[in-house]
Protein backbone atom coordinates (compact mmCIF):
# COMPACT_ATOMS: atom_id res chain seq x y z
CA UNK A 1 0.00 0.00 0.00
CA UNK A 2 1.63 3.27 -0.71
CA UNK A 3 0.41 6.95 0.01
CA UNK A 4 -0.24 9.76 -2.29
CA UNK A 5 1.17 11.89 0.02
CA UNK A 6 2.04 13.01 3.46
CA UNK A 7 1.44 15.73 5.59
CA UNK A 8 2.52 16.91 8.72
CA UNK A 9 0.99 19.50 11.01
CA UNK A 10 2.07 20.28 14.13
CA UNK A 11 1.24 23.37 17.17
CA UNK A 12 3.89 24.62 19.71
CA UNK A 13 3.32 21.74 22.16
CA UNK A 14 6.28 19.24 20.64
CA UNK A 15 5.79 16.64 23.96
CA UNK A 16 2.70 14.68 23.62
CA UNK A 17 2.46 11.43 25.69
CA UNK A 18 1.82 8.09 23.75
CA UNK A 19 -1.62 7.88 25.23
CA UNK A 20 -2.73 10.96 23.44
CA UNK A 21 -1.97 9.29 20.40
CA UNK A 22 -5.55 8.97 18.49
CA UNK A 23 -5.79 7.20 15.19
CA UNK A 24 -8.58 7.82 12.63
CA UNK A 25 -9.51 6.43 9.51
CA UNK A 26 -11.08 9.15 7.24
CA UNK A 27 -13.03 8.80 4.16
CA UNK A 28 -13.91 11.38 1.16
CA UNK A 29 -16.66 10.90 -0.22
CA UNK A 30 -17.36 12.18 -3.59
CA UNK A 31 -21.07 11.85 -5.29
CA UNK A 32 -21.77 12.28 -9.16
CA UNK A 33 -21.39 16.00 -9.48
CA UNK A 34 -17.70 15.69 -7.72
CA UNK A 35 -19.21 17.09 -4.50
CA UNK A 36 -17.84 16.38 -1.30
CA UNK A 37 -19.68 14.92 1.73
CA UNK A 38 -18.86 16.60 4.86
CA UNK A 39 -20.11 16.90 8.60
CA UNK A 40 -20.44 19.14 11.16
CA UNK A 41 -19.24 18.08 14.91
CA UNK A 42 -21.62 17.80 17.22
CA UNK A 43 -20.90 20.84 19.73
CA UNK A 44 -19.95 18.64 22.89
CA UNK A 45 -17.22 16.43 21.52
CA UNK A 46 -13.65 17.89 20.51
CA UNK A 47 -13.72 20.37 18.11
CA UNK A 48 -17.41 20.95 18.13
CA UNK A 49 -19.19 23.34 15.41
CA UNK A 50 -16.45 22.77 13.06
CA UNK A 51 -16.73 20.46 9.67
CA UNK A 52 -15.31 17.45 8.75
CA UNK A 53 -14.74 14.29 6.48
CA UNK A 54 -16.33 11.62 7.87
CA UNK A 55 -14.48 8.58 9.95
CA UNK A 56 -13.39 7.63 13.12
CA UNK A 57 -10.77 6.05 15.42
CA UNK A 58 -9.07 2.57 13.92
CA UNK A 59 -9.73 0.03 17.10
CA UNK A 60 -6.45 -2.07 18.40
CA UNK A 61 -5.81 -4.71 15.72
CA UNK A 62 -8.03 -3.33 13.22
CA UNK A 63 -7.11 -2.58 9.80
CA UNK A 64 -7.23 1.01 8.59
CA UNK A 65 -9.69 -0.36 5.56
CA UNK A 66 -11.81 -2.23 8.55
CA UNK A 67 -11.96 0.63 10.02
CA UNK A 68 -13.05 3.05 7.77
CA UNK A 69 -15.58 0.61 6.07
CA UNK A 70 -17.14 0.61 10.04
CA UNK A 71 -17.41 3.99 10.43
CA UNK A 72 -18.84 5.25 7.47
CA UNK A 73 -21.31 2.20 7.97
CA UNK A 74 -21.95 3.65 11.65
CA UNK A 75 -22.12 7.13 10.53
CA UNK A 76 -23.40 7.65 6.78
CA UNK A 77 -25.37 4.88 6.40
CA UNK A 78 -23.23 3.07 3.17
CA UNK A 79 -21.31 -0.17 2.38
CA UNK A 80 -17.74 0.61 1.25
CA UNK A 81 -17.18 -1.30 -1.60
CA UNK A 82 -13.78 -0.09 -2.05
CA UNK A 83 -10.88 2.62 -1.21
CA UNK A 84 -7.70 3.95 -2.08
CA UNK A 85 -5.31 6.03 0.35
CA UNK A 86 -5.28 9.55 -0.17
CA UNK A 87 -2.87 11.29 2.13
CA UNK A 88 -1.90 10.61 6.25
CA UNK A 89 -2.30 13.31 8.59
CA UNK A 90 -0.38 14.18 11.91
CA UNK A 91 -1.28 16.89 14.19
CA UNK A 92 -0.74 17.51 17.46
CA UNK A 93 -3.58 19.53 19.75
CA UNK A 94 -2.91 20.76 23.02
CA UNK A 95 -4.66 18.07 25.03
CA UNK A 96 -3.82 14.97 21.91
CA UNK A 97 -1.90 14.19 18.68
CA UNK A 98 -4.29 12.89 15.75
CA UNK A 99 -3.23 11.02 13.08
CA UNK A 100 -5.55 10.98 10.04
CA UNK A 101 -5.45 7.93 7.64
CA UNK A 102 -7.35 9.59 4.72
CA UNK A 103 -8.57 7.23 2.06
CA UNK A 104 -10.61 8.15 -1.31
CA UNK A 105 -13.79 5.95 -1.18
CA UNK A 106 -14.10 5.17 -4.62
CA UNK A 107 -17.29 2.51 -4.31
CA UNK A 108 -20.03 2.50 -2.20
CA UNK A 109 -23.81 1.76 -2.15
CA UNK A 110 -26.70 2.86 -0.03
CA UNK A 111 -28.53 6.01 0.75
CA UNK A 112 -25.96 8.51 2.55
CA UNK A 113 -27.29 10.63 5.06
CA UNK A 114 -25.87 10.60 8.64
CA UNK A 115 -27.23 8.76 11.84
CA UNK A 116 -25.65 10.13 14.32
CA UNK A 117 -27.56 13.12 14.06
CA UNK A 118 -24.70 15.79 12.69
CA UNK A 119 -25.40 18.64 9.96
CA UNK A 120 -24.19 17.39 6.59
CA UNK A 121 -24.00 18.26 2.91
CA UNK A 122 -22.41 17.79 -0.40
CA UNK A 123 -19.99 20.51 -0.80
CA UNK A 124 -17.87 21.86 -4.51
CA UNK A 125 -14.75 21.51 -3.73
CA UNK A 126 -14.10 25.10 -4.27
CA UNK A 127 -16.43 26.27 -1.96
CA UNK A 128 -14.58 24.03 0.75
CA UNK A 129 -12.58 26.77 2.64
CA UNK A 130 -15.73 28.51 3.24
CA UNK A 131 -16.25 26.05 5.98
CA UNK A 132 -14.25 25.92 9.42
CA UNK A 133 -12.59 22.68 9.58
CA UNK A 134 -10.24 21.61 12.62
CA UNK A 135 -6.63 21.88 12.07
CA UNK A 136 -5.83 18.52 11.25
CA UNK A 137 -8.23 18.70 8.55
CA UNK A 138 -7.04 21.43 6.81
CA UNK A 139 -3.92 19.83 4.82
CA UNK A 140 -6.93 17.19 3.48
CA UNK A 141 -8.88 20.26 2.31
CA UNK A 142 -5.67 21.75 0.63
CA UNK A 143 -4.93 18.97 -1.05
CA UNK A 144 -8.70 18.51 -2.39
CA UNK A 145 -8.55 22.27 -3.15
CA UNK A 146 -5.22 22.04 -5.07
CA UNK A 147 -3.89 25.01 -3.26
CA UNK A 148 -1.50 22.49 -0.82
CA UNK A 149 2.23 23.49 -0.66
CA UNK A 150 4.45 21.81 -2.86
Amino acid sequence: MTRAHVVRGKNSNNVMAESKRVHVAVGVIENADGALYISRRLDHLHQGGKWEFPGGKVEPGESVYTALCRELLEECQIHVHSAVPFTVVQHNYADKQVVLDVWRVTAYSGDIGQAEGQQWCWVARHELAAYQFPQANNAIVELLMGTAPA
